[in-house]
This record gives C-alpha cells, structure tokens and sequence, in this order.
C-alpha cells in the first residue's frame, strides 16, 4: 500500500506501541517485524507539488518516519562484535559436553549502539536457530511442547540485588513467582526456565549498573557468573565494562582477548552442584568512530553515506553529508558516536522538512541541540555521554556579558518611616 493513493489507514505507523523486549512476547514481536517498515518513496520536488494536499501531508508525515526509524547500519567496529558474538552463541549453542560454556562481555561508550547491535545479532542467531530445528524446541519434554525461546533480554535492574536480577529473568518468561520465594527457589526456577524454554543466550543489558562497592551488587555479579552454569551463552552489555570495576576480580589475557573470573560462590544451581572451573568471557568494544587517519576518515564518510542514502528530503542532493567540510563538522558535532549522529540527522531532516529548505546544511544544523533526556537511562553509569557544544553554543559563552545598567533612585520615595528615622 502506497502513501499516494486510498483513503485507509497508513502503511508506516506500525500498530500498536513499540514493542518492550523484555518480555519473551515483547522480544518476539520486535525479531519478526524490525524489517517490516517500509521508508518512504523517493520524491522530487516536482514529483511532490503535483499531489493533492491530502497525499502531501501524508508524504510528508512518511518521511518524518522515514527519519525517525534510520536503519542499524554495519560498522567496522560492529563487524568485530559481530563475528565474535555471533561466533561465540552459535558454538556453545551446538556444544553437548556439560562444560561451563564462555560469556560475551560488549562494551563502550554510551549511545554507541551496543543495545542494537546485540540485539541485532542475537535475533539474527534466533532466525538460524528456529529454521534449524523447523521453530520447535529440541530439548521439549516428550508429550509436551514448550514455549520456545532460544534468545532472553533482560535489562538489569538500576538497583540490582540477587532477587530482583532472578525476578527480571522470570518476568521476561512470565513465570508465576511466589511473594515468599527466596533466593535457592529463585535461581532454581531461573534454571528450569532457562532449560524447558530451550534458551541458549541469555542477553543481560546494562550490566555497569551494578555498583561493585555495594555489597548485594557483588552478591549479584556473583550470581550472574552463577548462570554460566546452565548452558547458556551469558552476553554482558555495558558502559566502559574495565572501567566499572565488574572485571576486579578477573584476569585479563592480553593474547586472547579473554577474562578470567574465579568460580562463582553459588554452590548448586538447579539441584546439582556447580562445576567449580573457572568462568571466562570474551571482553569486546564497540567503540565511537576515529577522524585521524586516512582510513578511519574514510570509514566515517562511508557510514555517512549509508545515512544519507536513507533520507528522504526534496533538495537533497549527492554529497549532502560527505562533501566538503560537512563530515567534518558532523564528526566534531557527534564525535563520531553513531547514536549522537542519528539524533542530530533525525532532528535536522525535521527542521528542514518544517522549514522548507529540504536540505540538511552546517548552518541549519547549527540550530539544532543534541538533547539526551531519556529517563531509561542512567547518568550515573555512563549510559549519557557529553554532547560536543554548537558553534553558536560557543559564541554565547564568549561573548561578553552585558550588564544592566544600575536604576537611579535619588528621586524614589522611601515612605514616612524612613523620613522619621525609624
């Protein structure tokens, strides 16, 4: 169904609210439809002034959603965690030995992309998995079909404890919990679900909320090590996983890239006893884009192109964002973080679209403030980082403050009582 014709409903406004993650419906929904939407045509200036006032306002409102949904363009630094990620889960994935299976730890800087691009991989894995074994569940209880759920995303609570952290798993599943269970009912019902589901990563975001100086988070970072015992691929997500102080009690092999904790102190998991071997994790970083090399310059004006390939403004023309000093502007404006570039473009296309002039240029984008007020996100762990100021920023903070001239008061009537001394 196209924007230009028919009175019905739009084809681009997705039904009902976005879909939250953290449930195994929630997750379902976003895996089988993120590629559902469909961008707006490709419109030029005449093209558009010849529609009728109605399909205008609707071409229009496409574009705006066009912009506001930018497709997850590959990067080099997500090529990394891709080959990793989606290396690590397939082999434990495939593994039958009753080895304690190797976690993925994802870090860097926030509004970076590493939510998406986890995601990404893991429902990537998801696709192959369900097509592999015709969408049922191989490790169903025979007479039985289980619910089958190979990915879990679980966003860790901003004030963690043990509890709380097997409670978020279980509420991702919908399991029924019991006000009075404590914490060995807790992590065996974790187990079971983890195992009857067929889940084979268990995907923990925001792993840096956890504040290592706090006793229940050490109880809780315990009990996420605890996890690795049940053959599944523990994926950890973060803001600056080494700087967090989460890898304090691990070793960090320089040659393979892994780290090394102790055992956890969970000493049964689901009933049997634990294996006491040591837990590793592959530790990799998706980090922002570089400007000082010919090739990391090149690789941002390669991405820059992917995301001018998918705007749809009138006057756009080739080069709107990779020629002449706009990717360096851009770069200085983002600091090559892909999330800060998304809000600047996004923002940008809609003033150009309100404004009419159809283009994206350093001085309409000058204009635009990079705002980061999402209350999902938590300052304290890095989830928000610093926005580079505007150029017009800058000029207000150097320009001299002009003071108000002080009011006379010779001739102000202070009343009797000040006549009188009183």
């Amino acid at each position: 169904m196209s924007t230009q014709g028919g009175s019905g409903p739009v084809p681009f406004v997705l039904p009902g609210p976005p879909p939250m993650r953290d449930t195994v419906e929630g997750w379902e929904r976003w895996r089988v439809t993120r590629r559902d939407f469909m961008p707006a045509p490709r419109l030029s200036l005449a093209e558009w002034r010849l529609l009728s006032p109605r399909k205008k306002s609707l071409h229009d409102l496409h574009r705006s959603a066009t912009h506001a949904n930018l497709q997850l363009l590959q990067t080099p630094m997500a090529d990394a965690v891709t080959k990793l990620l989606h290396g690590r889960v397939m082999t434990n994935a495939l593994k039958h030995k009753p080895t304690t299976r190797a976690g993925v730890m994802v870090t860097g800087g926030g509004y970076q992309g590493k939510t998406e691009t986890g995601c990404e991989i893991l429902a990537t894995f998801e696709d192959i998995w369900r097509e592999l074994h015709r969408h049922l569940n191989p490790d169903a209880v025979p007479g039985a079909r289980d619910l089958h759920v190979p990915v879990a995303y679980v966003q860790t609570p901003v004030t963690a404890k043990p509890k709380s952290l097997c409670k978020a798993i279980l509420n991702f599943y919908g399991a029924q919990l019991h006000p009075r269970m404590d914490l060995p009912d807790l992590l065996r019902q974790v187990a079971a679900s983890l195992h009857d589901h067929g889940t084979r990563a268990l995907l923990l975001d925001d792993i840096t909320r956890l504040r290592l100086h706090r006793a229940d988070d050490q109880d809780t970072l315990d009990l996420i090590r605890a996890f690795m015992s049940m053959h599944v691929t523990l994926v950890l997500i973060g803001v600056d996983i080494p700087g967090s102080g989460l890898l304090r009690e691990g070793r960090h092999d320089p040659d393979t890239g892994q780290v090394t904790f102790p055992p956890a102190q969970q000493s049964k998991v689901h009933g049997r006893e634990a294996t006491q071997t040591e837990r590793r994790f592959d530790l990799v970083e998706l980090d922002r884009f570089r400007y000082e090399t010919d090739e990391e310059i090149a690789a941002w004006i390669d991405h820059l192109t992917g995301v001018e390939d998918q705007l749809r403004l009138l006057k756009a023309h080739r080069g709107m964002l990779t020629a002449g000093r706009m990717p360096e502007y851009l770069f200085g404006r983002t600091n090559g973080v892909v999330g800060l570039l998304e809000r600047l473009v996004e923002d940008g296309c809609q003033e150009a679209i309100d404004s009419e002039l159809e283009c994206l240029t350093e001085p309409l984008l000058e204009g635009i403030a990079i705002t980061l007020g999402d209350p999902s996100r938590d300052p304290g762990a890095g989830e928000i980082p610093d926005t580079p100021p505007t150029g017009s920023d800058t000029a207000a903070k150097d320009r001299p403050v002009k003071r108000k001239r002080p009011r006379n008061t010779v001739f102000d009537d202070h009343g009797p009582a000040a006549s009188t001394g009183t």
